[in-house]
């Protein structure tokens, strides 16, 4: 169970990546997140009679953590992308967002099979050839000054995974409204603070709305899994194969190529599913 909510978790993830990106072609990228944010915010509210739990001020304070640092992450994401190589940028992003619940997980003690560790091996190289963009070529030309943002972006990703499985398992969704609420607030001061626009016209509201929606629907998922008796390593990898659903959505929607190192990217995400699934 708690492997098919992390991979329900990394395909949601992708398309609400896929819609937020849509959104901000039309609209300020700081309006597109602060809409996405809120609606997300009423979307978990009104789940939460169902799908909450009793909670301690820990749980809330874990919550908290991980909304700044997934926050953080996202705006030293779309700043490193307005001055560097995505098709550099990407993958150096994706892969650190990656490897840090693989890392905590197994230094905390998770035990994995050898097919399994296996499997994480190959899923992170996945992550690499999917947002691979510009083929691997690319990032041999990457310089240090847009490797560090990226690494630090990934890195926040990866560390909002592993705040939130320090919940504790009873607590169900509502760690995540103090999340939201940490993550929204430090959108908005950030964008204010640098006189950043948040309208969004209104083309593009439905889309961001979609986004936020998506947004917590993933969230939501990586938590159920975590609190499933899952292995952060194995969740934390299966999460971030989030850029297979993205550029499948990418190639669908808006017709774009796929070239030979994402074709390779997306058979490896295929085997590392079925690495990891094996057992022993």
């Amino acid at each position: 169970m708690a492997v098919l909510l992390a991979l329900g978790c990394a395909v949601v993830y992708g398309a609400s990546d896929f819609l937020g990106g849509l959104a901000s072609r039309r609209a300020s990228v700081f309006g597109v997140v602060a809409v996405s944010q809120v609606v997300g915010l009423v979307a978990l509210l009104a789940l939460l009679p169902w799908l909450g739990g009793p909670v301690g001020s820990a749980d809330l304070w874990w919550g908290a953590a991980a909304g700044l640092a997934g926050a953080t992450g996202l705006m030293v994401f779309f700043r490193t992308l307005a001055r560097g190589v995505m098709s550099v940028i990407a993958p150096v992003t994706a892969l650190s967002a990656a490897a840090v619940p693989v890392l905590v997980g197994l230094v905390g003690g998770d035990r994995i099979g050898a097919w399994a560790a296996v499997g994480i091996a190959v899923a992170l190289a996945a992550v690499v050839l999917v947002s691979a963009e510009g083929g691997l070529s690319t990032l041999r030309a990457a310089r240090p000054a847009s490797l560090a943002p990226a690494l630090l972006a990934g890195s926040m990703f990866g560390v909002f995974f592993v705040l939130l499985d320090q919940t504790s398992d009873g607590s169900g969704l509502t760690p995540l409204a103090t999340a939201r609420l940490a993550s929204l607030g430090l959108v908005v001061v950030i964008a204010l603070a640098g006189r950043n626009s948040l309208r969004v016209a209104r083309p593009a509201l439905p889309i961001a709305a979609a986004s936020g929606v998506g947004d917590m629907a993933a969230n939501a998922l990586f938590l159920l899994a975590t609190q499933q008796d899952g292995q952060l390593a194995i969740i934390g990898v299966l999460a971030a194969l989030y850029p297979v659903s993205t550029v499948l959505l990418a190639q669908v929607v808006l017709r774009e190529r796929l070239v030979v190192a994402q074709v390779a990217g997306l058979g490896a995400a295929v085997a590392a599913v079925v690495l990891i699934t094996l057992p022993g």
